[in-house]
């Protein structure tokens, strides 16, 4: 830089050098010469909507839950289940994730002659989880003792269908005073033999079976004739 250059300052009055120094650019000045209103950068937008926050946490909630299954091991289902949701509260994720559930269904059954209701699990080995899939609840959930892994294709979860969700959630929740469906495993074809009553130990083939009432109807050979003689269908095993 020359001297010339250097002392260009020193060579104007004073009031001048200041004025050249803080007069605000040609855009920013109003048509009769007073500067501008700069907008703030940081200033909020006041008719923005703001980003909800979980109380517990400054991370939003981003994304909508889905029900996913889950493939767990088999008969341990309801612990899992307890394991899973306990790591969730512990973590302090619960707003990530809804309800986890073991899909059952009541059925009575007979044993040693007496009658109980009783839960039986509709898919064994499978759970149900409603949430948020990110990588800090997939992350949660894989890591969780006990889970297989998200069912789905190519690796990725899927979400179920809603109206597999509609069908599965109906059944689980039917009312207690419905009545249970019975457990009965025999199908028309089967061979059985007779445990207790009139026909105790004679063998026949299912014929017809009556969930409703809880009993079956087996073709037994008396006398020589193919004879339908009808049994509760607790007092029949397979042969």
């Amino acid at each position: 830089m020359t001297d010339d250059a250097t002392n260009e300052h020193e060579k104007l009055p004073a009031d001048e050098v200041v004025a050249s120094v803080d007069a605000p650019a040609v855009d920013d000045v109003e048509d009769d010469g007073t500067p501008a209103e700069v907008a703030d950068p940081f200033a909020g937008d006041e008719n923005a909507k703001p980003i909800e926050l979980a109380a517990d946490d400054d991370s939003p909630v981003v994304g909508e839950r889905h029900w996913y299954i889950l493939k767990v091991q088999s008969n341990r289902e309801d612990s899992i289940r307890e394991t899973l949701l306990r790591r969730i509260s512990m973590q302090g994720m619960d707003k990530w994730f809804g309800e986890v559930i073991v899909p059952k269904e009541q059925v009575t059954e007979f044993k040693g002659g007496k009658k109980r209701v009783v839960s039986r699990k509709l898919y064994p080995g499978y759970i149900l989880v409603n949430m948020i899939l990110n990588d800090e609840t997939w992350y949660l959930v894989r890591e969780t003792g006990g889970i297989g892994d998200f069912t789905g294709s190519a690796g990725r979860p899927s979400p179920m269908l809603p109206q597999d969700v509609a069908k599965l959630l109906n059944k689980s929740e039917e009312k207690t005073d419905d009545q249970p469906r019975l457990k009965i495993t025999f199908k028309k074809g089967d061979r059985v033999k007779i445990n207790e009553g009139t026909f105790e130990n004679f063998e026949g083939e299912v014929e017809q079976i009556d969930e409703a009432n809880g009993r079956v109807t087996v073709m037994l050979s008396i006398f020589g004739r193919s004879t339908p003689v009808d049994i509760e269908y607790w007092q029949i095993e397979s042969v």
